[in-house]
């Protein structure tokens, strides 16, 4: 399954779409601005809320929070010593952990599970300069949690390349 998202609409307080690759809109992300965290949600085509993303207020290190139906699903940060890439770690609620790494600014990076790709967020395939898209190599893998995974990274990449 693969995905487009449009770079330049990304940002919190702005609401975009993400389509599939048939230019079909899935999944909307409806930013929340005017809020003391960054927050939003991630929408299905009828409205519904299927994903909550958050930015958990008191942490040593940025941290997302990935919600479902109100339980945490997922905590996101930056591994402590990643010089040379930018590695994040995805802890999900059951203990599994997924590894995030590559050129997150760039949009350029891979979400693993134990050392197999579970998805590849590129802007290689696209022709449309602020165009990303993210590639859900498994097919039983959730496609809106890494949507939120690879959103939460490209987020916290920023803020961390913001503060520098």
């Amino acid at each position: 399954m693969r995905f487009q998202v449009r770079d330049r609409l990304l940002g919190f307080g702005e609401d975009y779409w993400i389509e599939d690759q048939h230019g079909d809109k899935v999944f909307l992300v409806d930013g929340k601005a005017m809020r003391i965290r960054d927050t939003f949600e991630l929408k299905d085509t009828h409205g519904r809320v299927l994903i909550d993303i958050h930015q958990k207020m008191f942490a040593l290190r940025d941290t997302m929070v990935i919600e479902r139906d109100g339980d945490v699903l997922a905590r996101i940060k930056r591994k402590r010593l990643s010089l040379l890439r930018n590695h994040y770690r995805v802890t999900l609620v059951d203990g599994t952990e997924l590894d995030v790494s590559g050129k997150i600014l760039d949009r350029e990076f891979a979400v693993e599970y134990d050392g197999e790709l579970l998805a590849v967020i590129s802007r290689r395939w696209l022709h449309v300069r602020e165009t990303y898209g993210v590639d859900v190599v498994r097919d039983d893998a959730d496609p809106a949690l890494l949507i939120a995974v690879a959103v939460c990274v490209i987020h916290l990449a920023e803020k961390e390349r913001e503060e520098d």
